[in-house]
């Protein structure tokens, strides 16, 4: 049995609107800490974080242009855990929440766990509940397949056409771990061919962006399909695609729930 050590970790979200999102429980683990690694979206965002702790070190720059990303989020774990190693209280404060979309957490965590060590993880607000609460979008109703882009691209997927389709992280459709910083065209048209396949040219699509900060506006642009490739994407876009069909019934279930009849009264 593994015995635990002193050292702990802890990564939390901070949600994605400044100050809106932020949990008590979040917070909590932010003052507490004896350091703070802060992986957010950007300079006002930690700026803000520093005002909650004196000890605020950014992630940002394990990032590089060019530098594969996989490395990058290694070290992000590694600058963690060589602190949980010297037995301090450590707090990683990541953006949205800090298991959507963020590799560095969940390293982070499983290896600290695998040493030993008291590792756990609190949720945070993130761009999917955001998405739900701009679009007026209900995934209980017809259903929604949530995606990110190149995975989208790399590998045959079924698709429901009848239920919601999200792709994150847009802007890196097509993104090899090459470290890009930057959104290609000639990616987001392949992505455009690999959508075809299943919605027609014309079907109307939407560039969603939740706001991160309180006086910005979420972006949530209504453009065709075919007008993918040429479309503004940012690096925190996501691209949401409707049905384009009807729920199918299938009569044989109905008809064999119906002949199941009202339960008898106890």
């Amino acid at each position: 049995m593994t015995q635990t050590r002193q050292g702990t970790l802890a990564c939390v979200g901070l949600g994605i609107t400044l100050g809106s999102h932020l949990t008590p429980l979040a917070r909590s683990h932010i003052a507490s800490a004896d350091v703070v690694f802060a992986g957010v979206s950007d300079g006002v965002v930690e700026a803000w974080v520093r005002r909650m702790h004196h000890d605020v070190r950014s992630l940002q720059g394990f990032y590089a242009e060019g530098k594969p990303r996989g490395g990058t989020y290694r070290e992000m774990a590694d600058a963690m855990l060589a602190e949980v190693r010297l037995g301090q209280k450590v707090c990683g404060v990541f953006y949205g929440h800090p298991g959507v979309f963020a590799q560095a957490p969940h390293d982070a965590i499983a290896r600290a766990r695998a040493e030993g060590f008291t590792a756990i993880m609190e949720p945070g607000v993130s761009s999917e509940d955001c998405l739900y609460a701009d679009l007026g979008l209900d995934p209980g109703r017809v259903g929604c397949m949530h995606l990110g882009a190149t995975q989208f691209m790399l590998f045959r997927r079924t698709i429901d056409t009848s239920a919601w389709l999200v792709l994150w992280q847009v802007g890196l459709a097509g993104d090899l771990g090459e470290g890009r910083f930057d959104t290609d065209p000639e990616r987001l048209a392949i992505l455009t061919d690999v959508l075809r396949r299943d919605y027609p040219a014309d079907h109307g699509v939407i560039v969603y962006q939740a706001p991160t900060l309180p006086f910005e506006a979420a972006r949530m642009e209504h453009i065709l399909l075919s007008a993918l490739p040429g479309a503004a994407i940012g690096m925190a876009d996501t691209l949401v695609v409707p049905p384009c069909r009807r729920l199918a019934p299938d009569p044989a279930i109905r008809a064999r729930l119906a002949a199941l009849g009202m339960p008898s009264p106890t």
